[in-house]
């Protein structure tokens, strides 16, 4: 299992939309950079780094320059339309990411269904998957039934452990139901907590290693399954007044979820 980082790793230090962007923002080029510079061989870029926007001799340089580094690059979206994925098959292919992840934003789940339909046999004839992701808006159930009803092999689950959380599915009943269509991991810590006045509760990231998460027993149970899916490492880490402190912030919670997952038996190297 290879561990690596992704552009929700860092969310702050690239941008987040409605909170201003940090003075020096994070870029692809960073990502490769940070991930060679901690040994590691991976980065995903998600919704929030928008490579179908990019000229094609962008893509051609950012491939290059990952390859000089030793880090393979998987791409990312957020939707089903059927150009959309399209147009991601086809970074896909420049970048040689083995899949794309995306995740439906209809919650008509019988409509996400049919534009995956219609897209899926390009990606059966490229031998590259979809990797639609839990995002809460629907059940981890319903998500089952959709690869079911689909059953195609270039189609499978991002798997994210703390997404589902706003359709009442707990990260064990997620890691259970999804599994067996693994194509791709995303660990996510977290820490449930009482508000100050005790009526309600809070759900808010941790570091890797520093909440409720038990991830020797998720990467047990993916072992366990027989699939080898790379795991990419997401922080949500809470604002903190500023950017530039929250992105102070999650670069230290970076840094903290390092040690503690390289220290797994999965990651060492």
């Amino acid at each position: 299992m290879k561990l690596g980082i992704g552009s929700y790793t860092f969310a702050w230090s690239i941008g987040v939309p409605a909170y201003g962007a940090p003075a020096s923002p994070l870029t692809a080029f960073d990502l490769v950079r940070i991930a060679a510079e901690n040994g590691l061989s991976l980065v995903q870029l998600a919704d929030n780094v928008p490579l179908h926007r990019w000229p094609t001799a962008e893509l051609g340089r950012l491939k290059r320059e990952a390859a000089a580094a030793g880090v393979s690059l998987e791409v990312g979206t957020r939707g089903t339309e059927p150009a959309l994925l399209r147009d991601y098959l086809a970074i896909a292919r420049e970048l040689g990411s083995p899949f794309v992840r995306t995740l439906a934003t209809t919650p008509d789940l019988d409509l996400a269904r049919a534009q995956l339909s219609e897209a899926l046999p390009e990606y059966e004839a490229a031998g590259i998957a979809i990797a639609l992701e839990n995002h809460g808006l629907h059940t981890t159930k319903q998500l089952t039934r959709l690869f079911d009803d689909v059953a195609s092999p270039m189609l499978g689950c991002c798997l994210d452990t703390v997404n589902s959380f706003s359709a009442l599915d707990a990260p064990a009943q997620v890691i259970a139901d999804l599994t067996p269509y693994l194509v791709n991991l995303h660990i996510k810590d977290f820490d449930i907590t009482r508000v100050d006045h005790q009526m309600g509760f809070v759900v808010l990231g941790t570091p890797a290693g520093s909440g409720k998460l038990d991830i020797p027993a998720l990467l047990e149970t993916v072992r366990a399954s027989g699939r080898r899916p790379n795991a990419i490492l997401e922080l949500w880490p809470p604002y903190r007044g500023t950017v530039e402190e929250t992105v102070a912030l999650e670069r230290e919670w970076f840094r903290v979820s390092m040690d503690y997952l390289k220290g797994l038996p999965d990651f060492r190297t």
